[in-house]
Parts: structure tokens; sequence; C-alpha cells
């Protein structure tokens, strides 16, 4: 049995780099797609270099998506110009990030039925450790993971994390499908199960899965993603500028509540961060925490 891990990518060439380190004693090939399109349709250069990860050049199968999806929704202003309302931007959005998962597909063509796919953002790193994977007989995986901001070790405390799911390839729909799924194992009684493709009892999850280092970026690569990410209509309509991004970094400050409902305003409210010991993080950064000084609160 041989792990794909898969993910996609923008231009976060450092937290890849962790990634990579992290995850390399375990996992047989990396799989990254990148689109020359943002989550909000702006035309990208292709930033991944491949020179620039050498050691794990061999594990690496790296896919370029060059056209958006073919389902984007528009208005037809003067039977001319495409304009998009405020429900359609986010739709697009969601489409373009779907469409960049799913094309993870050509990277697995070669793997065996019995081989696990994961799929994390590339910020979502499972932790393997001592995990005995080939002995789980579940249809899927969930990673229970810690939730960080800004910093290695500034913790989100609000919820737990699951931002790493797993199946095998013979299993995998598609990897929209297996992002989406409901993260909780839902009990053999449940009826609705039967008829769902989100909810299911056939569920392993992993205690101590991981991380999710969010927005280890400096002050203007953080604004320039939340400008270009799923919600960036929300966030231009919050009119912050990069000097309030700086502002709350500087205070160890959140302004996005995950709790809200998809329809519900989510850049509002302030969470407060805190900070925990690195006994808590991976190995690899511990064991390289005069390198990561700057990422150590």
């Amino acid at each position: 049995m041989r792990i794909f891990d898969c993910t996609t990518f923008y231009d976060e060439n450092f937290i890849l780099d962790v990634r990579f380190n992290i995850l390399d004693p375990y996992v047989d090939k990396f799989v990254i797609c990148e689109s020359s399109f943002s989550h909000s349709g702006e035309k990208k250069e292709f930033n991944f270099d491949i020179s620039k990860f050498e050691k794990f050049k061999n594990k690496i199968i790296y896919l370029k998506l060059d056209h958006e999806p073919k389902n984007l929704v528009y208005k037809s202003l003067n039977n001319e110009k495409k304009i998009e309302d405020n429900n359609e931007i986010r739709l697009n959005a969601i489409k373009r990030i779907a469409h960049q998962r799913n094309f993870l597909k050509e990277g697995i063509t070669d793997a065996n039925d019995d081989d696990l796919i994961f799929y994390s953002d590339n910020d979502e790193i499972p932790n393997l450790k001592d995990k005995n994977l080939s002995d789980i007989k579940n249809k899927l995986i969930f990673f229970k993971q810690k939730l960080f901001y800004y910093k290695f070790n500034l913790f989100c405390d609000r919820f737990d994390w699951y931002g790493t799911k797993a199946c095998k390839k013979k299993d995998l729909i598609d990897f929209e499908w297996l992002r989406n799924l409901k993260t909780k194992k839902y009990n053999f009684f449940r009826f609705d199960t039967l008829f769902s493709n989100t909810k299911y009892t056939d569920v392993k999850i992993i205690e101590n899965g991981g991380w999710h280092f969010s927005q280890l970026k400096n002050v203007n690569d953080i604004y320039a993603k939340l400008i270009n990410s799923e919600d960036h209509y929300e966030f231009k309509n919050a009119n912050k500028k990069l000097s309030d991004i700086e502002d709350l970094v500087k205070r160890k400050v959140i302004l996005y509540d995950h709790k809200a409902k998809s329809s519900d305003y989510k850049f509002g409210k302030e969470f407060k961060l805190k900070t925990i010991e690195i006994e808590f993080l991976p190995d690899y950064i511990r064991n390289n925490k005069d390198h990561f000084k700057n990422w150590i609160d």
C-alpha cells in the first residue's frame, strides 16, 4: 500500500517545503496541482518551481491546469460583457476550487486500487507518525487537527480542524467529494446515510491528526491571499487595508469566523489566539527551531 499525498498550490513555497519535510518519511508520491487562475478568476503565472524542492523531486508529480471550469455563471451586459453578481462571485470561486482539486486525479493514474489517497490544502498537514494506516479497514479516514495562525504555535482553540481526509483509490469518487465529506462518524442507524454522498458510517477519525498552519506568510502575502481567496468578495467588502492585517498579526488576532454559516458574514468579530509550547508541533519543526525562530512566537 502506497500513500499519495495530494494538494493544490498557489505560491506557498515556504509551507509546502515544511509539508514535504514532515511527510517525506511516510509518503510515496506528492501530487501538486496549480492553476493559471486564482479563485477570484484573476489570470496568474505558474509559480511552482521544482528546483526549489530538489530533495523531493523524485516523489513529486506536478500538474498544470491552464483553463477555467466550463460551468462558471455570469450575466451578460448588453450581450457583450460578462459580469458576476454577489452570489455568482462566490459560486464561481467554489467552482474554480473544485475544478483545481478534481484535476488532481490526473496525478494518481498509476496508483493501485488499494493505495491510500490523501487530500489536504497544503497548509493542512496530517500527523502520520506512529499511525498504522495499513491496519485501518474503514472506508474513510479523517484527521482531527489543531488550527494555528501567523506562527507555528499561535493556536486557535475554538474548535478542532478536519483538513486532511483519505480513502483508497478504489473508493475515491473525486477530490471535491473527499474534501466536502461531513467530518463525523455517523451512527449505523442513521438511515439518511443510505442516501447521502457526504455522510458516512464507515469512518476512522485519527486523534492528534496533525496541524493546520494558516497564514504563515508575511503581511503583504496574507493580504494578497485574502483578496484572491474563496471569500475574496466578503473580504473586499470588509474594507480592510494592508495596515489592518499588520495590526491583526501584531495583536495575535484573527478576523475570520469559522463557525459562521456559509450564508453569514464571516469578517467581523475578532478572536484572540493563544501561544502554546512547541512540544505540540511536528518533530521537524521542533528539531529545527533555530531555523524557524522567526515563525515561533
